[in-house]
């Protein structure tokens, strides 16, 4: 026993002995790593090259590491900085200053279900990286990357903080309403709706849609990569047909412990006012018009009544941190943003935490995870899309007759008696409308690296969204229906997306020459959406709240509803192989299947192939040695991708209840629907000129859909009311995008980069044959059931068909042609040309970056002059200032016409954007710099309306509108200063 104790004594000794000999051979080695600037760079990686082993840099750039006497290199890498080895042979202190990397080359872009580099893309693809993100107030992403990529156009459907944005990518090709793209959160495509339940206020109409990426702190993205043509999206199938927007966000960096910090505060106001008359211009044209009525001897504005300076507050907060074996970033943000109309905003509170873990010593296993939780708080003004003649919030402003007081003498609202004006104060102190809705969007990721060349990946995530919406319209409004009786609205909505993929993954340098990269997976997703809702009217006071007291009215005035919606779900097989040779010569393909329970039996599944190659001109002789071409690449593809973006349940036999509780038949089934098709045609030029300093690239792209999702009334004596088909016809998109950007001054002190780019596009319904398709309500007094829009063979879609206006006759009654017993295809609201600019201006810690962007070659339809405004209104309500002395009778009637088409073109100065970098203050605040911004500054346009860019919702049954602006929530303009640094 004494012995072996004594033996294994020894063995111990002489394994300290020799460790203590080997760490005393070893050596240290410290060091600084900076930036071009002379910035410090944290979390910066230092490997010893040929070796596992290594550290990272602190906050201030410095680090320490113990090498073994043979170690020569140490590999020094950031994420945007282009790596260094660094030779360390006698040396014990090192400094490194890290350059940035040539971005048109070798920066990572995000395709479906994997990355690639820049240089490798055989597809149209854009990416945004956040330093190049819109500033100023972006409640959704989409408004991040506005102006900022060819062929995408995105327009605001309402001026309301948080309101949805109308998001083309190479312009329309439905004749539903599934033209939005796909958007995709870090791996996760999201279902595209939101959970706000749905309102139509009696009198109103209906309330704006939400935007669905609400729940998105745009603070919390680090780039946005937009797929364009179908040798990009045609991996994402019967989703991919408009187009995928692949949303990123940030991820901890190894390192210490960072915490960044922002805050700002910001100030807005209307944009721009509508002239109408004010009391003594309305009383001088009672006297031009023989009224001997209308002047109440008083002096009011009924917009300025209802407007105010909305405060707007940002504050972020995010820290990460990590190593070599798992990293994390965990944020949280408030947004409370005031509408400029009274009673209207938007708070939102955010939170995230993702992190990315390794195991095992040999690191092969890891988890990826991702939460995003938010709440927002909407406060919604009466502004809608389809108010009658009573009008919503911003028709009452705009018609309130301006020699009415607001308020009486003794303060109280100057109310009228039922059916006549409604005051704009009155309504909008009557109305209260809140809508809270709280967003979860969760996934885990583990995967398994078999060795450098295998790796499977599976994905589980949720999205799940509850709404609840509480609204009420107090009963001293004089609207019908709400008089002497109050309305109230309780309601919620709930949505759920599961998601489940697998993804088994290969890439391989075969041969010198040859690289190999090929990925298969399997997802299956499913959608479940459900709600309620109760409304009530005749409560017996207004002096509490009535959605607490929703039992008060009789039974006859209360009404229940509830809904869900037919499951739906999507089961998918896809692959990708990506071929590259030489380095110079690459061809992608890509095949997935989908199925869909939405189709009918006959046509479960669709296939969407598409292939793609790039050739990289650069890499041949004739080009490698010129100093002029730094890169050139030429790439061709083709694909075809879907669309399913239509009711659940649509081929299927569905019931409902009717009012009196029997169920009876609402859907006619159609076993031979199927898909919506889009196949596409891209050819594009990719290039890098006079040592990179201007860089861009050109397309071509020819879009054609086919087998359009439509639904018709059933045929009487039909059993049901709808009866889903694919219509006759193809919607073809084509056109040419430009992207061009350069370094017109690169110097050490002063630099300034100018980006433009622009897109040509033309659409076509062609070879249709079916019955006509009306769209585009027009809203408002006199224009009952009307509609401005058809569908038309060899005519681009959403094109206006309406009478021709030819003036006036000598007796002020309008002229159309043909008597106006013609309805004429006349321009469209598809603008032919799109425009970006965006430049930057740096000098040494102060930065200017300006952006604006353009529509040009369409028109806009303007229904607020047809029908909130019209000559008509003197005597009673108010009119807009351009029609005094224009020859027209007080008695010509209210009608459609092309009177009221006007030139749509225009360009907005979107934001300015001046920042100073403050740097380093003391050894607490690191990377500092404070920021004003300026928004919507200024619009170049000839539209007399409101904003040319704002669309309202004027759908028909489902079918797609565009281009008609009704009293929408007008456009704000804001200024806003800023506060960011790290710790």
């Amino acid at each position: 026993m004494k012995t072996r104790l004594f033996r294994h004594l020894l063995l111990c000794s002489l394994l300290l002995l020799l460790q203590g000999l080997a760490m005393a051979q070893n050596r240290t080695v410290t060091g600084k790593v900076t930036d071009e600037k002379g910035a410090a760079i944290p979390g910066a990686s230092v490997q010893i090259k040929g070796t596992q082993n290594g550290t990272t840099t602190d906050v201030d750039g410095n680090f320490k590491v113990s090498v073994s006497p043979n170690a020569t290199t140490l590999i020094i890498s950031f994420i945007g900085q282009t790596a260094q080895e660094i030779n360390i042979v006698n040396k014990t202190n090192v400094a490194v200053k890290l350059v940035a990397e040539n971005t048109t080359l070798t920066d990572v872009v995000v395709v479906g279900y994997g990355t690639t580099r820049k240089k490798d893309i055989t597809g149209a693809i854009s990416q945004v990286k956040a330093g190049e993100f819109n500033r100023g107030i972006t409640t959704a992403p989409d408004q991040l990357i506005q102006g900022k990529v060819s062929g995408l156009m995105v327009l605001n459907n309402s001026g309301a903080p948080g309101a949805s944005t109308t998001v083309r990518i190479r312009g329309v090709s439905s004749v539903r309403s599934g033209n939005q793209p796909l958007y995709v959160v870090d791996g996760v495509p999201l279902d595209g709706r939101v959970a706000r339940p749905a309102i139509n206020v009696s009198g109103l109409g209906q309330t704006p849609d939400a935007n669905p990426l609400n729940f998105i702190n745009s603070n919390d993205i680090a780039s946005m990569d937009v797929l364009k043509d179908a040798s990009a999206t045609a991996i994402y199938g019967s989703r991919g047909a408009n187009g995928v927007i692949i949303i990123t966000t940030k991820k901890g960096t190894p390192g210490a412990t960072r915490l960044d910090v922002s805050y700002s505060a910001g100030a807005s106001s209307i944009m721009k006012q509508l002239p109408v008359l004010n009391a003594d211009e309305y009383r001088a044209a009672l006297k031009t018009y023989n009224q001997t009525g209308g002047d109440f001897g008083g002096s009011s504005d009924g917009m300025k009544s209802i407007l105010r300076t909305g405060i707007t507050h940002n504050i972020n907060v995010a820290m990460s941190g990590g190593n070599e074996t798992g990293r994390y970033r965990a944020s949280f943000g408030v947004t409370d943003q005031e509408g400029i109309i009274k009673k209207s905003g938007l708070k939102k509170y955010t939170a995230t935490l993702n992190g990315q873990n390794k195991f095992l010593e040999s690191k092969k296993l890891g988890i990826d995870y991702n939460i995003m939780a938010a709440q927002t708080t909407e406060q919604l003004a009466p502004i809608t899309n389809d108010a009658g003649f009573t009008g919503s919030l911003i028709g009452m402003a705009l018609q309130w007759n301006p020699t009415m007081n607001i308020r009486n003498a003794d303060g109280t609202l100057n109310i009228l008696d039922e059916g006549k004006s409604v005051n704009p104060l009155a309504m909008s102190e009557a109305y209260d409308d809140k809508v809270n809705i709280s967003y979860v969007l969760a996934s885990i990721s583990p995967y398994y690296k078999f060795n450098d060349n295998w790796e499977y990946r599976a994905l589980y995530s949720i999205n799940h969204q509850v709404g609840k919406r509480e609204s009420q319209v107090a009963s001293f409004i004089n609207i019908a229906g709400i008089n002497k009786q109050g309305q109230a609205y309780y309601g919620n909505a709930e949505l759920t997306t599961q998601l489940f993929n697998n993804t088994l993954s290969f890439n391989k340098q075969l041969t010198s020459a040859f690289n190999l990269s090929a990925m298969v997976g399997q997802e299956y997703q499913k959608f479940d959406y459900s709600g309620m809702g109760l409304g009530a009217n005749g409560f017996p006071t207004y002096a509490v709240k009535y959605t607490d007291i929703l039992q008060a009215p009789s039974q006859a005035n209360t009404s229940i509803s509830s809904f869900r919606n037919p499951s739906s779900e999507l089961q998918s097989f896809f692959g990708r192989v990506t071929l590259n040779f030489y380095e110079k010569y690459i061809i992608t393909g890509t095949m997935r299947a989908d199925g869909s329970s939405k189709f009918g039996s006959n046509n479960k599944y669709g296939y969407f192939p598409s292939f793609a190659a790039k050739w990289n001109l650069t890499g041949e002789d004739f080009l490698k040695h010129n100093r002029t071409i730094n890169n050139l690449a030429l790439r061709v593809g083709y694909g075809a991708t879907g669309n399913q973006e239509f009711p659940a349940g649509a081929a299927q036999e569905q019931y409902g209840l009717g009012a009196s509780g029997a169920a009876s038949l609402t859907n006619v089934a159609n076993p031979n629907l199927k898909w919506e098709t889009s196949k596409q045609f891209n050819a594009g030029v990719d290039f890098t000129l006079v040592n990179s300093r201007i860089y861009g690239n050109i397309d071509y792209f020819y879009k054609n859909t086919s087998n359009l999702l439509f639904n018709f009334p059933a045929i009487q004596p039909a059993p049901a009311s709808t009866y889903w088909i694919n219509l006759p016809g193809n919607v073809i998109n084509k056109g040419v995008e430009i992207s061009l950007k350069g370094d017109i001054i690169r110097k050490k002190d002063l630099s300034w980069t100018l980006g433009v780019n622009a897109t040509a596009l033309r659409n076509e319904l062609k070879n249709y044959d079916g019955p006509p398709v009306l769209t585009g309500s027009i809203s408002g007094q006199g224009v009952s059931g009307a509609t401005a829009q058809r569908l038309a063979n060899g005519y681009p879609l959403n094109t206006f068909y309406v009478r021709k206006f030819q003036g006036f006759d000598d007796k002020g009654q309008g002229i159309y042609a043909d008597n106006g017993n013609t309805l004429y295809y006349l321009t469209n609201p598809n603008p032919k040309t799109l425009l970006g600019v965006n430049t930057e201006v740096v000098y040494k810690k102060w930065i200017l970056a300006a952006s604006g962007h353009g529509a040009f070659g369409h028109q806009v339809y303007n229904n607020t002059a047809n029908t909130v405004l019209p000559i008509g209104n003197i005597g009673s309500r108010n009119i807009a200032k351009a029609l005094l002395g224009n020859g027209e009778n007080l008695s010509n009637p209210i009608t459609v016409s092309s009177r009221y088409l006007e030139n749509g073109s225009f360009f907005k100065l979107d934001n300015v954007t001046l920042t100073y970098n403050i740097g380093n203050v003391g050894r607490v605040l690191k990377n500092a710099s404070v920021y004003a911004t300026g928004q919507n500054l200024f619009v170049i346009t000839r539209y007399t309306g409101f904003d040319p860019e704002v669309n309202t919702d004027k759908n028909v049954n489902g079918v797609t509108s565009f281009g008609i602006e009704y009293s929408p929530y007008p456009t704000a303009r804001t200024v806003m200063l800023g506060l960011l640094f790290s710790l």
